[in-house]
């Protein structure tokens, strides 16, 4: 398990789900997951729910604050001054949604839009910083920019967060991008399959870990989610993308164990 005290810069901190029935989301993710679901009575959270896996937070689960708004995934990168990210954002070309604001004496969040429409948020930690519990079974394990004109959005993040990125041939024609802060990898960027309709807006899609993906697949298909991509193999273990019973796309992820 990794246990973070203070707010991870530069990289994914937090994600969560702003979703038209939390009820709902909340029952489904507990059965998929296992997540225990702690819902806040202070009314300041709007019933905002932590999900726990052991000890450790691991996501959120709320309301959609936006009536019609779909529901949906959301991935924070932390940031020591959301006020300074912004204006960052907007130098590159990005998009403020929503200006930085407090969330009681948790920390400050605002919502940004890059050059290919994909909505991106920060978090500036306080009192919470962000995952407490990650890269072991049922917390997040990784980000993934599906794009149109995936090119200029890495050039985006890349001015704003300083990170670099490589790039590898998946066959059939796709580049993956993998964006790195330093040598450590945090996300990862791929063209929109040109199959998709065109009125699915670029988006980040959050992956979490499972220890047994097949079974966990079909536990969400039972569950109510649909099958976007049913679970394969890649370089680094296996995957699959489902929408849960909300409309939220989320993937699962296999890792392999490093080699020693």
């Amino acid at each position: 398990m990794t246990t973070h005290t203070t707010t991870a810069t530069d990289r994914p901190t937090w994600v969560d789900l702003a979703s038209r029935d939390p009820a709902g989301s909340r029952a489904f993710y507990s059965r998929v997951l296992g997540w225990q679901i702690r819902v806040s009575e202070d009314p300041q959270f709007g019933g905002y729910g932590l999900a726990m896996v052991g000890d450790g937070v691991a996501a959120g689960i709320g309301g959609q604050p936006q009536a019609g708004a779909p529901t949906a995934w959301s991935v924070y990168i932390g940031t020591p001054d959301a006020d300074a990210l912004a204006a960052k954002v907007t130098a590159a070309g990005g998009t403020v949604i929503v200006p930085p604001f407090s969330i009681g004496d948790q920390g400050s969040m605002a919502v940004f839009q890059d050059p290919a429409g994909a909505f991106i948020s920060c978090w500036e930690g306080a009192a919470m910083h962000g995952f407490e519990s990650s890269e072991e079974p049922n917390t997040y394990a990784w980000a993934e920019l599906n794009a149109r004109n995936v090119e200029p959005a890495v050039r985006f993040y890349e001015t704003v967060f300083g990170w670099t990125h490589t790039s590898m041939d998946i066959g059939e024609g796709q580049t993956y991008h993998t964006l790195q802060d330093g040598d450590q990898p945090v996300a990862g960027a791929l063209e929109m399959n040109p199959m998709v309709p065109a009125e699915v807006p670029s988006y980040w899609l959050a992956y979490f870990e499972v220890a047994h993906i097949d079974t966990t697949h079909r536990g969400a298909i039972d569950a109510g989610a649909q099958e976007l991509v049913g679970p394969q193999d890649f370089i680094s273990g296996r995957f699959s993308i489902l929408t849960d019973p909300q409309g939220a796309t989320f993937g699962l992820l296999q890792s392999t164990p490093m080699p020693g």
